[in-house]
Formats: C-alpha cells, structure tokens, sequence
C-alpha cells in the first residue's frame, strides 16, 4: 500500500475517552472517523431503524415521481424489467460499499473508498462525483419543491421566485448538524411522499380520460407493452430509472453516524425491498392508467384537484429529500475541510461556521442548477448518466475486486464472481458514455421543439415529460 493511499486519515484515539490524534495512518487499520469519548460532540447516534428511513427518503422521493414517463418511452414490459434489474444491482451494489466500509472503517464516504483502491487522483475524481452528484439530485428536490408551491398557489409568483423559496427551505432544513436529528423528519417526509403518491394512484384509476389528454373526441392513449424509442430516449429513459435507486454512495456517510455500522445491510434491506416493490407498482398502475399523458413529475397526473391534494401532502416528503441531498454534500466538504482537526466534533465557531458555509454553497449551487435545467427526468438522467453510474456501479465492482483479489485464480465459481465484477464495471462504462449522450441529446431537443424555455425563465416546465 503506497503512502498515497493513506492521506488524510484521522489516527484513532487510544481509548473513548482520549482527545482525537491528528496523524495518517493506514486507512486499513483505522477505526471510525467520528469518535466517542468525553469533550467531544458524539455523531454515532443513529439506530438502524432510524437509518432505514433515512435511506428511504434518500431513495424514494425523486424516482417513484419519474419512473413513470420513462415507462411510456420503454414500454410496459422493458420498464418494469429495468425497475427489477437496476433496483436489484444497486441493491447489491449498497451491500458490497457497505462490507467494504466495515472491513476499512476509516472509510468516510465513497471517496475514502477510491482513494483506498486507486490512490488520491481516484479520490478526487470519486469526490467529484459524488459532489456532482449529489448536487444535481438536491437541484431535482428544489425543482420538486418549486413545482408544489407552483401548484398550490395557482402559479401566483414567477417560478424563479418559487425556486429561491424552495431553495431557502431545502437549505434551511440541510442545515440540521446530524443524521439523528434529520431522521426524526424523514419519518414525516416519507410518510408524506408515499401518501401522496398513493393519492394520485388512486386517482387516476377514476378518470375515464387521462387529466392531460383531449377530454373529447378520439385520442391516442400512447400505452405500449413494448415500446420502440430512440437510442438516445431509451437510454435516458434507462438511466432515469437507475438513477431512481441508484443514490446508494449517500449511505455511507449515515452509516458512519450509526451506533452499530454492522446494522448496516439490515437497513438497506429493508429499504430497497421497500422501494423496489414500491417502484414497480406504482409506476405500472399510473403508466397503464395515463399512457402518454402522464406527468413529470407524475403527482401532476390525475388532474388539478388531486395535484393540489398530492402537492399539498408530499411537499414534507419533497422538501426532506433536497435537504438530504444537500446535506450529504454539505457533510462530505465539511468532513474533508475538518477531518485532521479537533474542529471535527467541537462545538467551536469554526466547527459551526464550516458547517454552515458548506450547507450554504451546496444549497447556493443547486439552485442555479435547478433553474437552469427545469425539466425534472432530465436532471435525474443526467445525474444517474454522468455521476451515479460510476459511483454505484462500477466503484462497487472495483472495491468487491480489491477485496477479493485472489478470487481470478481460485474456483470456477470464484472465476465466475470475479469475471461478473468486471462486468459491472463494463456496465457503468457504456451507461455513462451512452446515458450523457443521450441525455444532452434530449435536452437539445427539448429546448429546440419549446419544450422549455430558456434558464431562469418565469415558465412552470417542470411537468414536461
């Protein structure tokens, strides 16, 4: 292991009640980043109950209100195989970045794992990422949040202005310190989301047309078993999906605010279950009950009235979710600004003012993304396509590699694992070349066909589809 490889690693105290060690030592013989002891705030409060619903809200709110669209672009069939297959390797994906984490418990976040794996240039490439990430999909929560007040409020404001204000609570919300204390409001957040959307279900099983389609006269349902889009459609469609579950390097930093990390995989577990079953009910009963007319996001689909109802009760759960995102940025900065001080767990000012200057430029730079990008599948595309397919595909597979090295050598079986592992790689590398490039295709021809309007417009285009 080079010395590269060992940077910025806090020592481990020598016992719970000696102050924190700055030093670098082996990441591999590291014990947790935030410690326990006397004269120091203890970050590792988190039961794995309470992390379950954290990582339900990190998944959850943004994809169930996309998966929809992208079905109509795939087709019944192709959509719900994609919902099972991409939910079924992030899941897996989690619980490998999750062992890993807790054979290298130095590890912070998913680019404590690069540097481990590829040194410190892998590191920042990884933190990037994340960074890029985790921003875009805090900018799809402002832009939620923005579409909520737009609709509640008959778009009295210009969206711009609805987009500050949404911003403002995201940012507001963020600005909690601990994963404890953010969990207790993604119980509500949750709860609010998943009603909401069962709301618009059962609504638009009521209509005897579509809420968007021509109420009179013949029209085209736009429902296919099998869809026949584009190369660059399918593949944003695609990524969309992925993108959905794919939020997963986000758990590593609450699993390092856990009381008991080996709790981890129970809470994933429970989580993913959730969503996948979730996800898949979900989007077939409102793609087969709208067709080409559903919205996105898809709580605009069953008319004006259950739209208010819908935005009214999930606007919790849409609020909460931008606030995890940007607060999983904001806690990334902040961890590696502190990492080798005693600031890290000290009630000082300059533990407080970090905190949050980081909240503040996260919530500040998703907001510009969020108006210049306005269309809501589209940001999650770009997210999944650009950062997510290399963070929870093919990062995961590199770290199952250097975990099981000797495996390329050993039994057909272990042969076996070890050639799928370079498969995934393989995937996360086709679906970030092809899923960008589709993505930006989608985008040009949005803008060029007036699918929106230009950045910072007073336009509602959040409901394109």
């Amino acid at each position: 292991m080079s010395d590269e490889k060992h940077q910025d690693i806090i020592a481990p105290t020598q016992s719970s009640t000696d102050s924190i060690e700055i030093g670098k030592v082996d990441v591999e013989n590291d014990g947790e980043i935030f410690k326990r002891g006397e004269g120091i705030e203890d970050f590792r409060t988190v039961s794995w109950i309470h992390t379950s619903v954290i990582f339900l809200k990190l998944i959850f709110a943004t994809g169930v209100l996309t998966i929809p669209s992208a079905m109509y672009t795939l087709g019944a069939f192709p959509g719900a195989v994609n919902v099972l297959g991409w939910q079924g390797l992030n899941w897996y994906c989690a619980l490998v970045q999750g062992k890993f984490r807790n054979n290298h418990p130095g590890c912070h976040s998913i680019a404590d794992m690069g540097q481990l794996v590829g040194g410190r240039i892998v590191k920042e490439i990884t933190g990037v990422l994340f960074l890029v990430a985790f921003i875009i999909v805090g900018a799809s929560g402002m832009v939620g949040v923005s579409t909520a007040l737009n609709a509640l409020s008959n778009h009295s404001l210009c969206t711009n202005y609805f987009s500050i204000i949404a911003a403002i609570m995201v940012g507001l919300c963020a600005s909690v310190r601990k994963f404890e204390k953010i969990a207790w409001i993604t119980w509500a957040g949750f709860a609010s989301v998943f009603i909401a959307v069962f709301i618009v279900v059962v609504g638009v099983t009521t209509l005897d047309r579509p809420a968007a389609a021509p109420q009179t006269g013949p029209y085209d349902f736009g429902y296919h078993v099998i869809g026949h889009p584009t190369f660059a459609a399918g593949i944003t469609a695609a990524s969309t999906i992925f993108c959905s579950g794919a939020g997963t390097s986000a758990f590593l930093p609450v699993m390092s605010e856990m009381r008991h990390p080996r709790e981890y995989s129970k809470a994933v577990s429970w989580c993913m279950g959730i969503v996948t079953a979730a996800y898949l009910s979900f989007s077939l009963v409102v793609y087969k009950w709208c067709g080409k007319w559903v919205a996105s996001p898809s709580l605009g689909s069953a008319g004006p009235m259950v739209k208010k109802i819908s935005y009214g009760v999930g606007l919790i759960g849409l609020c909460v979710s931008g606030a995890l995102f940007v607060h999983v940025s904001a806690k990334y900065v902040f961890v590696r600004i502190l990492r080798n001080s005693k600031h890290l767990q000290a009630n000082s000012a300059v533990h407080w003012s970090t905190w949050l200057s980081c909240v503040a430029s996260m919530s500040l730079v998703s907001f510009l993304i969020a108006s210049g990008v306005p269309i809501f599948n589209y940001l999650l595309s770009l997210a999944g396509s650009i950062a997510f397919a290399p963070l929870a595909l093919g990062l995961p597979g590199w770290l199952w590699i250097y975990d099981h090295a000797d495996y390329w050598r050993g039994t057909l079986w272990q042969k076996t694992m070890y050639a799928l592992h370079v498969v995934l790689i393989g995937i996360s590398i086709f679906l970030t070349i092809g899923g960008t490039y589709g993505v930006i295709v989608q985008i040009k021809d949005a803008y060029k066909d007036g699918l929106i309007d230009s950045a910072f417009s007073c336009a509602d285009n959040s409901n394109s589809s």
